[in-house]
């Protein structure tokens, strides 16, 4: 199992950054966030590119090298949620013409004489709230429903340009042919590692910038980058960020070739992408001393991306736990 792009992932890597580099700027991103500009023509050009279409288990890799490029270009779309949670979850039910999710919690499917019906209120849903399509895990299943019988309200976050939403289904009947076999573990592992490329992609975004500040910022005459305390600072990011990275790439790896090891891996790589973030976090901000804190400067958007990766699919703390427990069963 190489953990090194071939020709092909690295041409596919390059596509993927110049393509998102001049659609998804940041100045497109302050817009959204300060003006309200929509998001839906940037989602428009993924569809016509086929990103959408990233749905079979051996195009893992190529996956989560577009999803490494829109963390770092704090991509506002649903792309993330609907390649990575719901596409897993519907199996052959999937249309990558559309916008989906997946609702994970909280919501019950109970047998009456017109098939299922659903109740129950999960109250954070990524992109729950502009989905076409929600895949439901419930005790009984998981259900693919029109997000037309959910009812959703957005919940304002952090992250100005995310969107999370509160989904409630009051009494939404279903049917049979709604209720799919899905495979809710490996689902599970597609989402975990989707999110922690996502942040690792964002938290390379956070360096880039220390690292284009540190250069030009200058004082007692020459470049702060040129201190060493910088330096460390700056080397610290980077190692967090090359370890988050490559037990995502290799939770991705695993995923592709079916490895029982993808349970261990994806949560290996959730935790290793919520501790760097809380690295890089503390680090970029103080590189930046006080510009960092202020709304002008774009470092922000990616430090709260991030950050709200670290909170959604359960923190590194949650997954060390899990991790710790699996390996004490083996000793």
């Amino acid at each position: 199992m190489l953990l090194e792009f071939d020709a092909d992932q690295r041409l596919w890597q390059e596509t993927v950054r110049d393509a998102v580099s001049k659609q998804c700027p940041a100045s497109l991103i302050r817009d959204i966030a300060e003006n309200g500009v929509d998001p839906t023509p940037l989602w428009q050009s993924y569809l016509d590119a086929g990103w959408t279409e990233l749905t079979d288990p051996e195009n893992a890799v190529e996956l989560a090298i577009v999803l490494e490029e829109l963390g770092r270009a704090t991509d506002p779309t649903p792309f993330l949620a609907t390649l990575s949670q719901f596409a897993p979850l519907v199996g052959d039910r999937y249309d990558s013409s559309g916008a989906g999710t997946a609702v994970y919690s909280g919501v019950t499917a109970n047998r009456d004489a017109q098939g299922w019906v659903l109740s129950g209120t999960d109250r954070f849903v990524l992109d729950g709230d502009r989905a076409d399509r929600l895949a439901v895990v419930t005790p009984a299943g998981v259900f693919v429903v029109d997000a037309s019988k959910a009812v959703t309200r957005r919940v304002e976050v952090f992250d100005p340009v995310l969107h999370v939403a509160e989904v409630s289904f009051v009494g939404a009947q279903v049917s049979d042919a709604d209720r799919l076999p899905a495979d809710t573990e490996r689902a599970h592992h597609v989402a975990l590692m989707g999110m922690a490329i996502t942040m690792v992609g964002a938290c390379q975004r956070v360096l880039d910038l220390v690292l284009e500040h540190a250069k030009s910022r200058q004082q007692f005459g020459v470049a702060i980058g040129t201190f060493q305390a910088v330096q460390h600072k700056a080397t610290d990011m980077f190692v967090a960020i090359e370890r988050a990275r490559a037990l995502s790439y290799f939770a991705a790896l695993t995923i592709a070739a079916d490895d029982p090891r993808r349970r261990l891996a994806a949560a290996m790589a959730k935790a290793s992408a919520g501790e760097c973030q809380s690295l890089v976090f503390r680090h970029g901000i103080q590189l930046f001393g006080a510009m960092g804190f202020t709304w002008e400067n774009d470092l922000q958007f990616a430090l709260k991306r991030a950050k709200a990766g670290e909170l959604l699919l359960g923190g590194a703390a949650e997954h060390r736990a899990m991790i710790a427990e699996e390996y004490g069963r083996d000793i």
